[in-house]
């Protein structure tokens, strides 16, 4: 089942059961598959919709950070709750150790070997995982590497 037509089908269950948290989250998520698809002007792959998911998860992840520095509890109570909602909609991220192993297969494909050579590998790393693993992770397995 592709990501749109699950997204409409948890619409629908969260109107009957009365979730109004997971409505919320969904709307938001086929809002902005909408923005996505009138600015790309064709319908969304795969892909572009798991890249939506991904951008939510990256905003509540930044606001839970922020608010955890505000010291502003009831907020992150809120924004992790709606961060496991979304959490749902994404593919499986990779651990840390499989992103570091793959970090180091590409640098030993591309020869990097100093500082220098971040940019390179983490394109090239970026690559190969996007969707699939944390850009904060795959950067620190690339500075780990190449120290």
């Amino acid at each position: 089942m592709d990501l749109v037509q699950q997204l409409n089908d948890d619409l629908k269950d969260a109107m009957k059961k009365g979730e109004k948290e997971k409505l919320s989250i969904v709307r938001m998520l086929k809002a902005g598959m909408m923005n996505e698809k009138v600015k790309l002007g064709h319908d969304l792959s795969d892909s572009e919709a798991v890249e939506v998911v991904n951008r939510e998860i990256k905003q509540h992840k930044d606001s839970i950070e922020q608010f955890t520095a505000g010291k502003r509890d009831d907020l992150v109570k809120e924004q992790t709750k709606e961060l496991d909602i979304l959490k749902k909609y994404a593919p499986k991220q990779l651990s840390p150790a499989e992103v570091k192993k793959v970090v180091e297969e590409t640098a030993k494909q591309l020869g990097t070997k100093s500082k220098s050579d971040f940019g390179k590998l983490m394109g090239a790393v970026m690559g190969k995982l996007k969707g699939k693993a944390d850009g904060n992770d795959v950067k620190k397995a690339v500075n780990d590497t190449l120290s």
